[in-house]
């Protein structure tokens, strides 16, 4: 079996410049870098990682906390995780909290048991166990998607990675109240988590900026989840006004809203106009194509490594929230020609 030694030879350099390659401890001019990696493909070498976490106190793993892997909103998110940590030479480990406060708890308990040199988490909408858990371990760790509310005077708790809520939310009301509608329901996620709050909060936002008042009624929970949309879609279509447009808060509760629209026998966008917070992959498919807010989800992924990385190398910085833009994608589901996509 061939040696980092072998390797060195064979690239004509010394030891420790293949060490700072595979390890990434120093710069390598790019040249070397190159003589490097093709020696170790012709060789066949392969570096033993277990021998090297014992003499850098580094395993080169990350844990992944996520809840509804399956859902192609996360999925994405993944695949930018997974990408960005080959990229840095980082395996994964990935585990499913399934938004249960004390599981959450556990499986990151679990991550850290496996020596994972840092984690990056969803946190649930009940996230206190998890932060106790963090902060008494002193793990590395960026929180992924939902954030926690930041001191006016301070840094966060823990570094943050987030696509943007607000804003993006109340464009979708003001394209609605720009279209004629005066009374926009909303299909809002599971109470407690920051992306239901922000949105919610951006859903007010748009209607004041529209001249429109909030109305309590308007506003259901679907908790995040296709089957709880269903029931707080229908909930709104029994009012004795009922919405004439709707704004869901994400791509599961969007599917669980068209099978409530479906069940009462209503059109979209004859009969109700829709917006969806989350664009995925068929979006585009249903008849009519759905108009939506596309979250850049590998890009916040990948960064969510590479704020991770940063906080490796500097433990000691002020920790920080980085929110990434969101597209607004005109279709058809409001009730208008379709247009091109803008930021």
């Amino acid at each position: 079996m061939p040696t980092m030694a072998d390797v060195a030879r064979s690239a004509g350099v010394s030891v420790a410049t293949v060490s700072h390659v595979l390890n990434g401890t120093r710069p390598v001019l790019p040249h070397t870098r190159q003589a490097v990696l093709d020696a170790i493909e012709e060789l066949g070498y392969t570096p033993n990682t277990l021998a090297r976490s014992l003499v850098t106190s580094r395993t080169r793993s990350i844990g992944l906390a996520v809840s509804a892997i399956s859902n192609p909103y996360f999925t994405e998110i993944l695949q930018g995780v997974e990408a960005a940590a080959l990229e840095h030479g980082y395996g994964l480990l990935i585990a499913d909290p399934h938004d249960d406060p004390d599981h959450e708890r556990k499986v990151v308990q679990l991550l850290h048991e496996r020596r994972v040199d840092g984690m990056i988490v969803a946190p649930s909408a009940r996230p206190a166990a998890l932060v106790a858990y963090l902060e008494r371990h002193r793990v590395p760790a960026v929180l992924l998607d939902r954030v926690l509310d930041t001191p006016a005077d301070g840094a966060p708790p823990f570094d943050q990675v987030c696509a943007e809520n607000a804003a993006p939310t109340a464009r979708l009301v003001t394209h609605l109240a720009e279209l004629g509608h005066r009374r926009i329901g909303l299909v809002a996620g599971l109470p407690g988590l920051s992306t239901t709050a922000e949105r919610i909060s951006g859903y007010r936002h748009g209607l004041a900026a529209a001249g429109l008042p909030y109305d309590e009624r308007l506003v259901v929970h679907g908790d995040s989840a296709s089957a709880g949309a269903e029931q707080a879609t229908a909930a709104l279509l029994s009012l004795g006004s009922r919405p004439t447009a709707l704004v869901s808060a994400n791509n599961a509760m969007t599917l669980g809203a068209l099978r409530a629209l479906r069940a009462h026998g209503l059109s979209v966008p004859g009969d109700i106009a829709l917006c969806c917070f989350d664009d995925f992959a068929w979006a585009d498919l249903f008849s009519p194509r759905l108009t939506a807010i596309a979250q850049p989800s590998r890009e916040i992924g990948a960064r969510a490594v590479r704020v991770l990385l940063d906080r490796l190398d500097r433990p000691d910085r002020p920790a920080r929230t980085v929110r990434l833009p969101c597209a607004f994608v005109h279709r058809t589901s409001c009730g208008c020609p379709e247009k091109g996509t803008d930021s």
